[in-house]
């Protein structure tokens, strides 16, 4: 599985506002539900859910906040790079700057493991991290995450 088959460049923001989680998620819930037609409500309930199982943020200013929905038929993806880091609650306690959603269907085990499994690499690359924060766009933030 490759990234570009869960996210489009038109689901890969720059520059974006937020003053904390909450309202990311939200946010994020609100540009999704759209793109796969489901209530925006729903897709922020349970992103907040699996916040409170414990914080998506692994550290080094990433987060890969994620859930599952039993309508969704494949994984869809959407990617911020924040104007301003925000608290995450991450596992080393540092702000947040790049946050990948992933929404994942409830029952393909398999494609919802490749696809975290994915992303979880690309953002753990220490190269890869420095390109994303010296993008200048969305389309190189795009090309930095399908290369």
């Amino acid at each position: 599985m490759k990234i570009s088959d869960f996210l489009s460049p038109a689901e890969v923001l720059f520059g974006l506002r937020v003053e904390d989680r909450d309202e990311l998620l939200r946010e994020f819930a609100r540009m999704a539900a759209t793109k796969v037609k489901l209530p925006d409500s729903e897709i922020a309930a349970e992103l907040l859910k699996r916040e409170t199982l414990g914080s998506t943020g692994m550290g080094e200013g990433v987060a890969i906040p994620h859930a599952r929905y039993a309508k969704l038929r494949k994984p869809f993806g959407m990617m911020a790079k924040l104007k301003q880091p925000i608290e995450f609650q991450a596992i080393d306690n540092h702000p947040v700057d790049l946050v990948f959603l992933l929404l994942l269907p409830a029952t393909t085990e398999g494609e919802q493991l490749g696809a975290l499994a994915c992303v979880a690499r690309k953002l753990r690359a220490a190269d890869e991290l420095a390109k994303l924060r010296r993008s200048k766009n969305s389309a190189e933030l795009y090309a930095v995450l399908t290369a």
